[in-house]
């Protein structure tokens, strides 16, 4: 385990990172600077279907163009696979974690017709019904709220139950679930602060109903709004957001930086690297940091 502060950026390999992808990168890159801390990278390849060759190695080659420097070497998921196994085994031991053999269209009925939404109307909780055989592995969402205080968005509580369900922890295709592995791998890498968008969110508190699970520690949580499109949706590769550009990195680190709150530098335009990053660790300020879910990106 590590001591003192350590933050990570963990981008999936999908394509090349964008204007919303480097507000993340910032975010958590100057949280990890300015308390003295280590910045780890790790590459969360865990879905081979949706990833594109060579884009791990564009997004490293990215972030060192833009003055980015990380700690130590990246940790890929991919090579995870043992230790998300013996997760697993543990949540099936504490009988946390079960068998699911329902389809999705089963899901959507079954939780249509108990007016669940789509919350997972719990049809395999208690053993697989018979002619069902395992499909996907859930964790059961216990009873009760689970809440936090989030350094950006305040406090945020869900009723895991009520809200979304019994939750997958391994899909049907045999891949490990996000909420699994980065429950794992922030635990291995000692992470002690994770600052990330406000669209995961909602994902927190299942995360830290497996950290209980699992017996692991929970880390201090900063949700910064995402940088949106003028029509309201998140920036990101489904929306084509462009890839950064490698050759003039400074107007789209400052406009980065002026999006997360911050001030922008006199004569942003002349700025070079070496400068723009000696200005952003004078200046950033945490608490500068919009208390908003998302906001209309302004790119450089």
């Amino acid at each position: 385990m590590e001591h003192g502060y350590v933050g990570r950026f963990a981008p999936s390999p999908t394509g090349p990172l964008h204007f919303g992808s480097l507000i993340a990168a910032l975010a958590s890159y100057l949280s990890a600077r300015a308390a003295g801390g280590r910045w780890l990278v790790r590459m969360e390849d865990l879905d081979p279907p949706r990833e594109v060759p060579g884009a791990a190695e564009k997004i490293l080659r990215t972030l060192a163009t833009y003055g980015l420097e990380w700690d130590g070497p990246v940790l890929y998921q991919s090579t995870r696979s043992e230790a998300y196994q013996d997760a697993l085994a543990e949540l099936r031991r504490a009988g946390l974690a079960f068998d699911c053999g329902c389809t999705r269209r089963e899901i959507r009925e079954a939780a249509r017709a108990e007016g669940l939404g789509a919350v997972y109307p719990g049809t395999c909780r208690e053993g697989l019904p018979p002619g069902k055989a395992p499909r996907a592995v859930r964790v059961r969402a216990g009873n009760g709220t689970v809440g936090f205080a989030d350094a950006v968005q305040g406090s945020f509580e869900q009723d895991l139950e009520r809200e979304v369900g019994d939750f997958v922890v391994r899909r049907a295709d045999g891949l490990f679930a996000y909420q699994l592995a980065v429950v794992v791998d922030d635990a291995e890498q000692g992470v002690t602060h994770v600052v990330r968008g406000a669209d995961l969110l909602g994902s927190t508190p299942r995360q830290i109903h497996l950290q209980r699970g699992l017996g692991l520690p929970t880390p201090e949580y900063a949700h910064f709004p995402v940088a949106a499109t003028p029509g309201g949706l998140k920036l990101s590769k489904a929306t084509r957001a462009p890839a950064l550009p490698e050759d003039d990195p400074v107007p789209w680190l400052v406009a980065a930086y002026s999006f997360l709150g911050q001030p922008r530098p006199p004569e942003a335009q002349r700025l070079d690297l070496p400068t723009f990053w000696a200005w952003a660790r004078e200046t950033w300020d945490p608490a500068r940091i919009p208390r908003a879910r998302q906001v209309e990106a302004r790119e450089g």
